[in-house]
């Protein structure tokens, strides 16, 4: 050889594929973490349609001196209330450990009944790892519902 010397490169392929594999590894936790944070935005936005038209039909009490006209009237506490009604009477979703409604939760016409939900999720393999470091994955959804009155 020519005044160079030859490195010894044995072992440096153990290397290689151990930071392939931990590569790997992350980047299969981050597609399950994803997707299961995607199911849980589509359980919880299940929940918030059902609890949207659930207060598109209560009647506000003021329906009862001033009528009905082209809609189920609404107000904000009707919606509330009734937003709150179905919440308490339906099961959490998996992977789903709370849930409340968020502010906008109302009526802003008084005729769409407008829900929004935000609930806490619990992510599979990198959760525990995120609560030890303080991060909470938070997923808020909106629906909206309206009840017209069809006129005969």
């Amino acid at each position: 050889m020519s005044g160079r010397t030859r490195r010894d490169e044995r072992g440096t392929i153990g290397v290689l594929l151990l930071g392939l594999s931990v590569i790997a590894m992350t980047l299969v936790a981050g597609a399950v973490a994803v997707t299961s944070a995607q199911l849980s935005r589509m359980a919880l936005l299940d929940v918030a349609d059902g609890a949207a038209l659930a207060a598109a039909n209560a009647l506000d009490e003021g329906a009862y001196a001033e009528g009905v006209g082209e809609a189920v009237p609404l107000s904000d506490v009707s919606v509330r209330d009734e937003a709150v009604r179905y919440l308490a009477s339906t099961e959490r979703p998996a992977r789903v450990t709370g849930w409340r409604l968020g502010a906008g939760t109302g009526t802003p016409d008084g005729e769409t009944a407008v829900v929004v939900l935000v609930g806490d999720a619990e992510l599979p393999m990198v959760g525990g790892m995120l609560s030890d470091l303080g991060v909470a994955i938070t997923i808020t959804v909106t629906s909206s519902a309206r009840a017209d009155v069809v006129q005969p």
